[in-house]
C-alpha cells in the first residue's frame, strides 16, 4: 500500500482542535519525518473538512494525482491523514484537493516548515531540528526582557539592509546576515532587533505582510536552520529577537489558504467580514475554532522552534473592528448591533493567555491605531494582555510638529505636550518605523525642515526627544544614520552616506543615546508609569523649550532633559530644578562628534536660591541651538 493508515492525532488532540484549544499543531499537521514499521518516510496530515478527496503530489511520484490519497478520519474534524514510505527530506509536494464542488486544485500545505523559493509555490519536507546554544541568553531574558528594562529596538528588512556589493540583486543569506548584524547591533547599542516578517510569502512587494506559508522561514535567505542560526548569534549577544506576526489577513494566491478546500475555510464567509478592501486580501475567522488554534499554534511555533523573543503582531485595529477602512454602510456588525469583531477580540486574549502562560520572558506587542480600551491590560482586567502598544499618537503628533517651521513651532507646542495626558494609559513604544518612510512620506531628514545643518540638527533633538520620553523605542533600518532615500524594499540601504560628516555624526548621535538610554535607569525603570516623568516646564512656547524630569527608583538618578526646538541660541535659560544639587550635562546634541556647533555647558551647574517654575531653587544654562540636554546630579 502507497498510503498507510497513521495517526499522530489523540482524541485529545481532536478535542482540543475542534474547540479552539490546541497551540501546538505544528506538532500534528503538515509534514513529519518518522518510521512506521521500520519504514521510514512521512506523515502527511491536512485539515479540508469540505473536500471529497485529498492525495499528497509531488516530485516522488510525478505529480500524479490518483498514486497517493489520504485517509479522512472517522470522526467530524475532516482531517485528511496517511504515512507515505520512503518519502524524505526535500521532497518537494503539494495536497491534491477535489474540492467541495468537485474541481480539482492544488494546494501548499498550511503547516509546511519549508516551500519553494518564489516565484514556485510548493512544499518542501523538512524538519526543524537544531541544536541550540543560547541557553545561557534564555536563561536571563526573562530579566533582560522585562517592562521595567530598556528595549531599544531596530526594525529591519532583511532583503534590504545590506547585499552584496559584487551582485547587488541578489538577497543575503541568514548566515551573512548575521556576519554583518550582529557586530553592527552591537556596536550601536540597540538591545533588540526587529525582523520585519520573515514566513514565505509569493508578492515580493509586499515586503512580507501578505503570507503563504505561516510556518515556513523564507527561502529567499536560506534555510530554517540557518533562520535559527541568526537568532542565536543574536542571543550569544544578548540581543532580543522580535518577529513581525500577521494574523490580521492572507492573500488570495492559488496555492494558499484562500478557499482552501472549495470553501471559505480560513476566511470568513461573509465578505464584509472576510475581505480587506484596502489590501485586497482576506481576513481570518475568528469566530470559527480550528483557525483561532491555527493562528495560535503559530505564533507559539516561532517562541517554541525558532526562541523569538518576541512577536509584533501587525494591524489589531484592522481585527477589532468591521469597519475598519469601511464605510459604515458596508461594514457588518457583531450580534449586538455594535462594530467589534467579537471572535477577533477572544483570539487575542486567547493569544495572550497562551504566549505569557507559556514561555517566560516574550512580549507581544500590538501596532494597534485606534483607542479601543485596555490593549495591554491583563486579560483577567479586561483587556487584550499585549505587553506593549505602538503609540501611534505619539509619533503623529510629533512628526507634525517637527516638519513645522521653527518660527511657527510656537503655535503648536501642544502637539509635543498633548501625549503626555495619555501616556501612561498602556505599556506604550513609541515607534518611527518603515510606515513613515515609504509611498511619498519621504525618509525622516527630508521631513524636517530648514537648510542641511538644520534638518541634521533637527532630527537629532527628534531622535533625543524619544529616547527620553516615557515608553520604549523602536528606529528603523537607515533612520540611524539619516537616510536620505525613501526606504526602497529592492535596494540595500545607502551605506555611502556615512562617508559625510552630516549622516556620521547622526549615527553617532543614535549610538550615544543608546548607550544614555540603556545605562540611566531613570530613562527605563518607570517607561509606563506617573513615577517617571514630570514636567518642570511645558509651557514656554514662545521659545519652544520643553524641560522635563525623568525618575528612576533612586532619587540620585534623577534625570532633566531640556529640548530647544528653534535654531536660536538660548544663553542664561533659567529654570528650576527639581533638587537642590550640583548638575553636570551628560548628554548634548550639539557636540562637534555629532555634526553639532559644539555648545556645551562644561561647567557645573549649582543650585540657586531663586523660585522658577513654581519651585524653590534654579540655575542658569545655556541651550544650544535646536538641541537637547540631559543634565544629571552630581556630588
Amino acid at each position: 500500500m502507497k498510503v498507510l493508515a497513521y495517526s499522530l492525532f489523540s482524541d485529545f488532540d481532536i478535542s482540543l482542535f475542534v474547540s479552539g484549544k490546541h497551540f501546538r499543531l505544528y506538532e500534528k499537521f503538515g509534514a513529519h519525518l518518522i518510521s512506521v514499521n521500520n519504514t521510514d518516510g512521512t506523515y502527511f496530515s491536512v485539515w479540508a473538512p469540505n473536500a471529497q478527496a485529498v492525495g499528497v503530489i509531488g516530485d516522488f511520484n510525478h505529480w500524479d494525482r490518483s498514486t497517493h490519497p489520504l485517509n479522512r478520519r472517522l470522526d467530524s474534524s475532516g482531517i485528511w491523514e496517511g504515512f507515505i514510505p520512503n518519502v524524505a527530506k526535500g521532497t518537494v509536494y503539494k495536497y491534491s484537493i477535489r474540492d467541495f464542488n468537485g474541481k480539482e486544485i492544488e494546494k501548499g500545505d498550511p503547516y509546511a516548515s519549508r516551500w519553494e523559493h518564489p516565484p514556485r509555490t510548493a512544499s518542501i519536507v523538512w524538519d526543524t531540528d537544531y541544536t541550540w546554544k543560547d541557553k545561557p541568553w534564555l536563561k536571563k531574558r526573562p530579566k533582560l526582557n522585562a517592562l521595567n528594562m530598556p528595549m531599544s529596538v531596530y526594525e529591519l528588512h532583511l532583503g534590504s539592509w545590506q547585499r552584496d556589493p559584487s551582485e547587488p540583486k541578489r538577497v543575503l543569506t541568514y548566515k551573512e546576515i548575521a556576519a554583518s548584524l550582529v557586530p553592527y547591533i552591537l556596536d550601536m547599542g540597540f538591545t533588540h532587533v526587529e525582523l520585519m516578517p520573515i514566513m514565505e510569502y509569493p508578492y515580493y512587494p509586499s515586503w512580507g505582510y501578505q503570507i503563504t506559508g505561516y510556518f515556513a522561514a523564507s527561502s529567499r535567505h536560506g534555510t530554517p536552520q540557518e533562520l535559527m542560526f541568526l537568532i542565536e548569534e543574536l542571543h550569544k549577544s544578548n540581543i532580543g529577537v522580535i518577529l513581525d506576526w500577521v494574523p490580521s489577513h492572507f492573500p488570495g494566491d492559488a496555492h494558499g489558504l484562500y478557499h482552501f478546500d472549495g470553501t471559505h475555510l480560513y476566511e470568513h464567509a461573509d465578505m464584509r467580514k472576510g475581505f480587506h478592501p484596502d489590501w485586497k486580501s482576506y481576513i481570518f475567522n475568528y469566530d470559527r475554532n480550528e483557525v483561532r488554534s491555527f493562528l495560535i499554534s503559530n505564533a507559539m511555533y516561532w517562541l517554541d522552534k525558532f526562541h523569538a523573543d518576541g512577536l509584533r503582531v501587525d494591524a489589531v485595529a484592522s481585527m477589532l473592528y468591521f469597519d475598519f477602512s469601511r464605510k459604515a454602510e458596508e461594514a457588518a456588525t457583531n450580534e449586538y448591533g455594535g462594530s467589534e469583531n467579537l471572535g477577533a477580540i477572544l483570539f487575542l486574549k486567547d493569544l495572550n493567555e497562551a504566549i505569557y502562560g507559556n514561555f517566560e520572558g516574550v512580549q507581544t506587542i500590538a501596532e494597534e491605531s485606534s483607542t479601543y480600551p485596555g490593549v495591554t491590560n491583563p486579560v483577567y482586567a479586561g483587556g487584550l494582555g499585549f505587553g506593549m502598544k505602538w503609540m501611534m499618537g505619539w509619533m503623529n503628533d510629533t512628526l507634525k510638529y517637527f516638519k513645522n517651521d521653527p518660527i511657527n513651532r510656537k503655535h503648536h507646542h501642544h502637539q509635543l505636550t498633548f501625549s503626555v495626558t495619555y501616556a501612561f494609559s498602556e505599556n506604550f513604544m513609541l515607534p518611527f518605523s518603515h510606515d513613515e518612510v515609504v509611498h511619498g512620506k519621504s525618509s525622516m531628514i527630508y521631513k524636517m525642515p530648514g537648510d542641511e545643518w538644520q534638518k541634521f540638527a533637527n532630527l537629532r533633538v527628534l531622535y533625543a526627544y524619544m529616547f527620553t520620553q516615557p515608553g520604549t523605542k523602536l528606529l528603523f533600518m537607515g533612520n540611524e544614520f539619516a537616510q536620505t532615500h525613501e526606504w526602497d524594499f529592492k535596494n540595500s540601504l545607502d551605506w555611502h552616506l556615512l562617508q559625510h560628516p552630516p549622516h556620521l555624526g547622526m549615527q553617532k548621535t543614535v549610538r550615544a543615546m543608546n548607550q544614555l538610554y540603556t545605562s540611566e535607569p531613570a530613562l527605563y525603570e518607570h517607561s509606563f508609569s506617573h513615577e517617571g516623568f514630570e514636567w518642570i516646564t511645558a509651557d514656554d512656547a514662545d521659545q519652544s523649550v520643553f524641560i522635563y524630569i525623568r525618575k528612576g527608583k533612586k532619587a540620585k538618578d534623577t534625570l532633566v532633559v531640556i529640548l530647544n526646538l528653534t535654531p536660536v541660541y538660548r544663553q542664561n535659560y533659567r529654570f528650576g530644578l527639581p533638587i537642590k544639587s550640583n548638575w553636570k550635562e551628560i548628554f548634548n546634541t550639539d557636540a562637534t562628534e555629532f555634526f553639532g556647533s559644539g555648545k556645551l555647558n562644561l561647567n557645573t551647574l549649582k543650585p540657586e536660591k531663586q523660585e522658577c517654575n513654581g519651585r524653590e531653587y534654579s540655575t542658569l544654562i545655556d541651550i544650544p541651538p535646536l538641541g537637547a540636554i540631559v543634565l544629571k546630579q552630581t556630588k
